[in-house]
């Protein structure tokens, strides 16, 4: 099964071709991580964006140098031009094309940025028993943009998007327990209960990702989401831009647990 694959198989079968949906579930135990790659003249102030907002954009890794392909610190194989299932182009902040293979865009001044993604913590929800409701209804994780300022830099700013998961209020209290260890991957949720208070207007309609189902009794989780960068370079607008499809994401050969803080 594919869930028993390591992150080094698993990226070899999206290399190939073998592997193309989404990586929600996929190699429990190891980081994930949302993509940004951005020309050179635009990574300073995008790489203070992310340190301005560390819970919506939480820096994994970045690629040593431009035109660097290989960050050998999140796995030794690792190409960012094959090893992503999706990604998005952006031209002018406009979406152009969505692609899974992005060598014959490749350009010697792109620098790749990997930002934490709340799929990380959801190991140890599953651990402490908890329902993950987009893992047991087999759907990407519900993303929604908010109302919720980040802190500008430079030419990039924005509103948070935030990933949805809903719990029971005892459950709910005890899955920020558990994500407060990982900063890393987003931390503790940044809301929960009403969604119209941080501009939400129907929870059935995310932005990004798939609705799921949200029982009676239960009240929705929202977590900081690593999609904010691609809303901030939608606002920035810069000529060319590449970023993972909301959903399908980098899977390293980090373990989670080395992100945990206690």
């Amino acid at each position: 099964m594919t869930a028993l694959l390591s992150p080094q198989q698993l990226r070899q079968q999206i290399r190939s071709g073998q592997f193309s949906a989404h990586t929600s579930g996929q190699c429990q135990g190891y980081v994930q991580c949302n993509v940004a790659i951005l020309p050179k003249d635009w990574a300073d102030e995008f790489l203070k964006f992310c340190q301005f907002n560390p819970k919506p954009c939480p820096l994994v890794a970045m690629a040593a140098a431009p035109g660097d392909r290989h960050i050998t610190e999140i796995g030794e194989d690792f190409d960012i031009c094959t090893d992503v299932p999706r990604y998005r182009v952006w031209r002018d902040g406009q979406l152009d094309q969505e692609v899974d293979d992005i060598q014959p865009l490749w350009r010697d001044d792109l620098v790749t940025f990997l930002i934490g993604c709340s799929f990380s913590f959801e190991e140890a929800l599953l651990a402490d028993g908890l329902d993950i409701r987009n893992l047991s209804e087999g759907k990407n994780v519900p993303m929604y943009d908010t109302n919720i300022a980040c802190r500008s830099a430079g030419r990039f700013s924005g509103n948070t998007v935030v990933s949805m998961r809903p719990f029971k209020p005892a459950d709910a209290i005890r899955m920020i327990q558990i994500c407060s260890r990982f900063p890393s991957v987003h931390g503790a949720p940044i809301h929960f209960g009403d969604p119209a208070a941080i501009g939400i207007s129907d929870i059935n309609q995310p932005d990004y990702g798939e609705a799921v189902t949200i029982h009676p009794g239960e009240v929705p989780v929202f977590t900081a989401c690593g999609v904010t960068p691609q809303a901030a370079i939608m606002e920035a607008k810069p000529p060319f831009c590449i970023t993972h499809s909301p959903g399908f994401m980098v899977v390293t050969d980090l373990p989670n647990s080395h992100l945990a803080i206690f």
